[in-house]
């Protein structure tokens, strides 16, 4: 009987882990795709590849509904389209990307340790206010503490802080921020998004020491 019970376990269980392996694959190929698009490309060209990924990520949400690693990568994938897309057109891909984030976040707040936090304080802080928009610094501020707390030595959610910080004047706690980004320790599968968040952290960390040395 207990050998019966224990067959009957592993009937159940295989599928389910077979299930889990074509996500997880899925998900790796969305976020090769997504980091080609966001590092490699300019223009036009970007703004459509970031497209094309949002709509991949999209398709991932309808065939994998309650999970919430195709809901992050929506709300990424949409972010990203937003800023590279710009201007007043890119507030309704800002509004889906944050709707998407928060779905996640009522799924599993903890998945890709704090990226919902990162890309949520991200929109707050870019999106235009009210009556425009619904940024807000004291949400984004939030949302980047809470990145932090989750992924305090992470490339992305340092870099987001400190180019928040930037934006907000604060110099000194922004180089701070982004001389520990700087510090994280590189992705041996995210060669290309290391590279380009590096570069962006450098130049922000940069701008940051200008101000800092020209007050002091």
């Amino acid at each position: 009987m207990k050998k019966l019970v224990l067959a009957l376990c592993m009937f159940c269980i295989a599928p389910l882990a077979f299930a889990t392996q074509q996500l997880d694959e899925a998900i790796l190929g969305l976020r090769q795709a997504w980091d080609q698009a966001n590092y490699a490309l300019q223009g036009e060209q970007k703004e459509k590849a970031l497209g094309a990924v949002a709509a991949r990520a999209d398709a991932l949400v309808q065939q994998w509904p309650g999970r919430a690693e195709p809901l992050v990568w929506k709300g990424i994938a949409l972010a990203s389209w937003a800023g590279a897309k710009g201007g007043l057109g890119a507030l309704g891909l800002a509004k889906q990307a944050r709707d998407a984030l928060l779905a996640a976040e009522r799924v599993d707040p903890q998945v890709f340790n704090g990226s919902i936090y990162t890309t949520l304080g991200s929109l707050y802080y870019k999106v235009p206010g009210w009556p425009l928009g619904f940024g807000d610094d004291d949400k984004a501020r939030e949302y980047f503490k809470k990145a932090l707390a989750m992924n305090p030595d992470g490339l992305d959610p340092n870099y987001f802080y400190g180019d928040f910080l930037i934006d907000q004047g604060d110099y000194k706690g922004a180089a701070q921020v982004l001389q520990h980004a700087l510090q994280a320790p590189l992705r041996k599968d995210r060669p290309v998004a290391d590279r380009g968040r590096r570069a962006q952290a450098e130049l922000a960390l940069h701008k940051a020491l200008q101000h800092v040395g020209s007050n002091g």
